[in-house]
């Protein structure tokens, strides 16, 4: 199987669960994005191995900032974030490790912060009062389909690159097509909604094609670290958890703060 078409089952086949997720919202949502923040910090425990990172510090913080999220609201998201670093720094008290604890301790928070963190704004956006289901649909499909026509684009018409060092394989007519693609999403998908105006629909488009592209360049930074090209094999083409995620990472707090702005 070619890696085109792996992409294309594993994408397939995943996309019903995520959206029925998105759909039904409550706890459904919440153990689909529990079961994808657990793997993506497996993961980046991997990857940056050579920090030492305090693994249950950042299980423990991302799953009360998940929980948080999901039963307070984004005040106890931030709280349940907070405890990664007392307990690293517990954990780091008691170590016997001798990676300092300047690294080991930040290189815990700043994974869990940045994984469990990004994918409880998904959750927060859900729980947006009147229109989070058409949110959340926005923003997952406004991603998704920028991404596909970045990446389609950007092997077709692709001759300038965007970031040579950190990522080779992005150029600027990729994200040329991928902003085209996402911000006509944002506008269909709020068109006529009673949520969003038009001009709201576009800048909100515009935010999730500057944001989306940034969480994927950040991961790909962190993998140049790590010297991997991708975070995992658990998805096939789609390389890891953290791969098919990244860009929600920075998309999903971009739009829900967005969105915050155009209500006040």
């Amino acid at each position: 199987m070619t890696n085109a078409v792996s992409r294309i089952v594993i994408a397939v086949a995943l996309l019903p669960v995520v959206l029925a997720g998105a759909y039904y919202g409550g706890w459904w949502l919440f153990a689909l994005v529990a079961f994808a923040a657990a793997v993506s910090l497996h993961e980046y425990w991997l990857m940056a191995r050579p920090l030492a990172p305090l693994a249950p510090a950042g299980y423990v913080g991302g799953g009360l900032a998940l929980a948080g999220a999901q039963a307070g609201g984004i005040g106890w998201m931030l709280g349940g974030a907070l405890t990664s670093f007392v307990v690293a720094f517990v954990l780091k008290a008691v170590s016997e490790t001798r990676q300092a604890a300047t690294i080991a301790i930040s290189g815990t928070v700043a994974g869990t912060f940045w994984i469990a963190g990004g994918l409880g704004f998904l959750l927060l956006l859900r729980a947006l009062p009147q229109h989070g289901r058409l949110a959340l649909f926005t923003v997952l499909l406004a991603v998704w389909a920028g991404d596909t026509l970045a990446y389609a684009g950007g092997r077709v018409f692709g001759r300038h690159k965007m970031a040579p060092t950190t990522s080779p394989g992005k150029t600027w007519e990729g994200f040329a097509f991928g902003t085209a693609a996402t911000v006509f999403v944002a506008f269909i998908a709020l068109y006529k909604q009673h949520f969003l105006t038009i001009p709201q629909s576009l800048v909100l488009g515009a935010v999730l094609a500057v944001a989306a592209p940034l969480g994927d360049l950040y991961e790909s930074l962190l993998k140049r670290d790590a010297g991997v090209k991708d975070s995992g094999r658990l998805l096939a083409g789609h390389g890891g958890m953290l791969d098919r995620l990244d860009a929600f990472l920075f998309a999903a707090p971009a739009a829900f703060f967005t969105i915050l702005a155009f209500a006040r």
